[in-house]
């Protein structure tokens, strides 16, 4: 498997050699002839018509990550649904192009944590939909926080930014901000995403009829 950064700057950055020894930069056409199954190919949104070749990468069996200096979820979602395994900023360390070279090449997609948040937050949704609002699995961790660090808890489960949670609870940024630290160290999360896995109740006691 090989790496292959396609993008319109001269010449490979020092975190790209570093993460990935013996990489090249080449012009799409140079990747396109040379590309095999399964190598990665690090496809910048700075490209001209990069969303069509995407799909153009993807048809050959490469791996496609696409890079860009903006990060935009619905310009992740397009590229994934275009064909591209991961979504990354072209600034990334080469620790976490590491990280997402494992990830894409054992066929898992990689996207920023932000738009991740809002996908388990759909699920976290649809969940509470199906189990019995007394039987929520997480009803436990609830009982150790506060009402309005439920409150807070459960908005930024269900996808909500801190400006959102913020709108819907009537309190400032400041203050999710500040329940947030406290619920983290009372469910001994580290994140958004470990309070989602965290909150997300199970289906156990799902009624089995459908209506």
């Amino acid at each position: 498997m090989k790496h292959w950064f396609i993008t319109t700057e001269g010449g490979l950055k020092a975190r790209w050699k570093k993460a990935f020894p013996g990489t090249a930069q080449l012009t799409l056409e140079s990747v396109v002839q040379r590309v095999s199954a399964h190598d990665i190919v690090w496809l910048s949104t700075s490209v001209e018509g990069w969303p069509e070749q995407v799909t153009r990468l993807a048809n050959l069996e490469a791996v496609v990550v696409v890079m860009s200096y903006a990060p935009d979820d619905r310009e992740a979602l397009h590229a994934l649904d275009l064909g591209a395994r991961g979504y990354v900023h072209t600034l990334a360390s080469s620790e976490v192009l590491q990280q997402v070279a494992v990830v894409v090449a054992n066929q898992g997609v990689w996207v920023g944590q932000s738009l991740l948040s809002k996908v388990l937050g759909g699920a976290f949704k649809a969940l509470q939909q199906r189990v019995e609002p007394s039987r929520y699995a997480h009803s436990e961790y609830l009982s150790l926080l506060t009402e309005r660090e439920r409150g807070v808890a459960l908005a930024i489960a269900s996808g909500a930014t801190n400006k959102e949670a913020a709108r819907q609870l009537d309190i400032t940024e400041r203050t999710v901000k500040a329940h947030l630290s406290a619920i983290f160290r009372k469910l001994s999360v580290r994140d958004r995403l470990q309070l989602i896995l965290k909150l997300a109740p199970t289906t156990e006691y799902a009624p089995n009829s459908v209506d």
